[in-house]
């Protein structure tokens, strides 16, 4: 008889193991979503936001200073005769933003070359954007935007927090020479690169 009541216990049991064992499921599901997937959906969601009205080409560039991530200070009006690349970017360490960065890096000694300073900005703090510049050997500066001023300056708008993916190209005179409101990460250097090199060539001639 004992061993009887001991089965048919163990057989009570075994429903309310298997529920929470799938409550337990569940609740880390829902951890690695809200840790993992949840920021990837903001950050293409930033990027799906319909096209803004941004500065126009030929508007004086916004004046603004920073710190770097690195420590460096940032102060545009400094910047005058050289091109500067100001790119906004959802989060640090997502897929796009990773490959927009990189793509910057892997094109750093020609931008270079070609005398451009390339920034680029997102509303994280400067401790995640060390982590971020560190882990994938960023040579370029990243400004913070956690209130997003910048942003703002440039008309980029905040979806859910975190920026719009936007580049400004701003000519050696402090005007805005180019903008690209919508971004594609792969290849974007070489856009930059393209569009520095007629206005290079027409002012040598």
């Amino acid at each position: 008889m004992r061993t009887m009541t001991r089965t048919r216990n163990s057989w009570n049991l075994r429903p309310v193991v298997a529920v929470a064992g799938l409550a337990l499921s569940a609740a880390l599901l829902a951890t690695m979503f809200s840790e993992r997937v949840a920021p990837l959906i903001r950050s293409a969601l930033a990027d799906a936001t319909p096209a803004p009205a941004l500065l126009q080409v030929g508007t004086p560039a916004p004046a603004f200073t920073s710190v770097a991530h690195d420590g460096q200070k940032f102060d545009l009006a400094k910047l005058k005769g050289k091109w500067v690349v100001l790119y906004f970017y959802p989060k640090d360490d997502t897929m796009g933003c990773t490959k927009e960065a990189c793509d910057f890096r892997d094109n750093w000694a020609t931008l270079q070359k070609k005398g451009v300073a390339v920034f680029g900005v997102s509303t994280q703090d400067n401790t995640s954007h060390k982590a971020f510049a560190a882990k994938y050997n960023l040579p370029f500066p990243l400004l913070p935007d956690d209130k997003g001023e910048i942003a703002g300056k440039y008309k980029v708008p905040l979806n859910g927090g975190l920026a719009r993916r936007i580049t400004y190209l701003i000519g050696k005179d402090g005007k805005i020479a180019h903008v690209w409101p919508s971004v594609n990460p792969v290849g974007h250097a070489g856009e930059i690169l393209a569009q520095i090199e007629p206005a290079a060539a027409a002012k040598t001639n």
